[in-house]
């Protein structure tokens, strides 16, 4: 009875050591708050890979499709996706970080990674009946990826950028 009454009391004394410790080798919520920036803009150059003018030309454009289409879309460069394996997964984080966090809900989200030569788009449910998954592919393959290979990022997220948003015109 004494080892019960010793058990209760310390417990009730020590609450923090009956509590779990979350995982972090698996990401969550209040995880993604630590791995992705506090404020995100239509166009985010954490790569530092484009000129301030590209960058402003591109923000310019992504706002202005927004304004006629109602269509948010976010670009984001990128040289780590840590604490993520893969850059699909990262993408679909941040969205809902997005979405959940920043209460930003872009209907496509642009990830691309020069350093680990890799590009991706998410988007919404919603989204996905407007463009599919066949014609985001294409549009990665045929208009950015040729422009990535010369080296020129800008030209490459300006070209999938303009043919996303003449597919939703």
């Amino acid at each position: 009875m004494k080892n019960l009454l010793f058990i209760i009391t310390i417990s009730f004394l020590l609450p923090s050591t009956f509590f779990g410790q979350s995982d972090k080798s698996i990401p969550e919520n209040s995880a993604n708050s630590n791995a992705f920036s506090k404020a995100y803009n239509y166009l985010n150059d954490f790569e530092k890979i484009l000129t301030p003018s590209q960058i402003t030309t591109l923000n310019t454009t992504l706002k202005s499709s927004e304004e006629k289409s109602g269509t948010k879309i976010i670009v984001v460069t990128t040289s780590s996706i840590k604490p993520y394996a893969s850059v699909p997964d990262y993408s679909y984080n941040l969205k809902n970080y997005l979405s959940e966090n920043l209460k930003l809900t872009p209907a496509f989200l642009i990830i691309l990674s020069k350093e680990l030569r890799q590009i991706q788009i998410q988007s919404s449910y919603e989204a996905r009946n407007r463009l599919t998954e066949d014609e985001t592919r294409n549009i990665i393959n045929s208009f950015a990826i040729p422009e990535f290979k010369k080296g020129d990022y800008y030209k490459g997220l300006e070209n999938a950028v303009t043919q996303i948003i003449k597919k939703l015109e």
